[in-house]
């Protein structure tokens, strides 16, 4: 059988889908491809997976409701989904908001509807995000914290798209599993992060944003413990009254933002021209993951601290632009 994963051409779908074929696995990845970041970075890392074998790609928006219907007939052997693609973003949606109703909450449906009409359909797991948890203060984050009050559109549809898969689960008995990701970084990173923008600065000799004047803590997720999180998750479907759970998914430690900055700093052997600036708008100051719930049930153990992820994103971001 296939897996589909949409988003394939992100930072998260295209680590996924590695690993997944790297086992054995069928993929089909589906991507529309946006100019939301560079193209170049999304096409290089679907030019990585075409050279597999068991990789197929079909670029389509799955806001358009047609599209992704019209191919079932190639996906008919699809039984299990990871549904990555969506509008990112805390500040982007400030000024463009309706790239989030379209992408994150239609886009949603589709997929949520395709998994209602798919013969012999196994399990959905979906991306949801740190920011459902808005304004809370209680650190670290649990997911039975009250997550009624977002501080961004990003975050709302993003606890839109809960609502939605539990009422599908509860529906159609659609096993889902909902993932609340904190601060993803590594190799492939997304350039709208923090530590792509620092690390592009620094290089380039330009000062640095720093928001709420360094104030700020992060708990920082390495791509590879989080694909870990993702495949578990895909391996063991929900199996409750209704088939739907969520998970927060993080490295369970909240680092500093200016101690992200020193380790990035002596991974590049370059000081950082730092300028102070007040708290963005929709931003939060702290998270902090709670993951007992998902080390308790699928045994997620992050293995990554920065001191070794963020060389590592170094490395490949000098090889990548042809730094020396």
């Amino acid at each position: 059988m296939t897996v589909l994963i949409t988003g394939a051409a992100g930072f998260i779908g295209f680590h996924t889908a590695l690993r997944l074929l790297d086992r054995g696995e069928r993929v089909v990845g589906i991507d529309n491809v946006n100019d939301y970041y560079s193209v170049a970075l999304k096409q290089a890392r679907l030019d990585q997976l075409l050279e597999h074998p068991g990789f197929t790609f079909h670029r389509i928006d799955l806001a358009d409701r047609e599209a992704l219907p019209a191919l079932r007939p190639e996906l008919r052997d699809v039984d299990r989904v990871v549904h990555l693609a969506a509008q990112a973003g805390v500040r982007y949606s400030l000024e463009h908001p309706f790239a989030y109703v379209d992408s994150n909450l239609i886009g949603h449906m589709t997929i949520l509807e395709f998994c209602r009409h798919q013969p012999d359909f196994r399990n959905l797991v979906y991306a949801s995000s740190s920011s459902v948890y808005g304004g809370n203060t209680k650190l670290p984050f649990a997911v039975e914290d009250r997550t009624d009050s977002p501080v961004s559109l990003y975050a709302a549809t993003k606890k839109a798209n809960e609502h939605m898969s539990y009422c599908y689960s509860h529906l159609y008995g659609i096993p889902q599993t909902g993932l609340r990701f904190f601060t993803v970084y590594g190799p492939w990173g997304r350039p709208d992060m923090a530590l792509y923008i620092f690390t592009k600065a620094i290089t380039e000799g330009q000062p640095i944003r720093v928001f709420n004047h360094g104030d700020m803590m992060r708990d920082f997720t390495y791509i590879d413990d989080i694909v870990t999180g993702v495949i578990a998750s895909l391996d063991t479907p929900a199996d409750g009254t209704p088939p739907h759970r969520v998970y927060n998914i993080g490295n369970h430690q909240s680092e500093p933002l200016m101690r992200m900055i020193s380790v990035l700093e002596d991974a590049l052997g370059m000081k950082a021209v730092t300028r102070m600036e007040p708290m963005q708008m929709g931003d939060v100051k702290e998270t902090y993951a709670d993951i007992e719930a998902i080390r308790s049930d699928l045994g997620y153990e992050p293995t990554t601290p920065i001191d070794v992820g963020v060389p590592r994103f170094v490395e490949w971001y000098k090889r990548y632009h042809g730094i020396n």
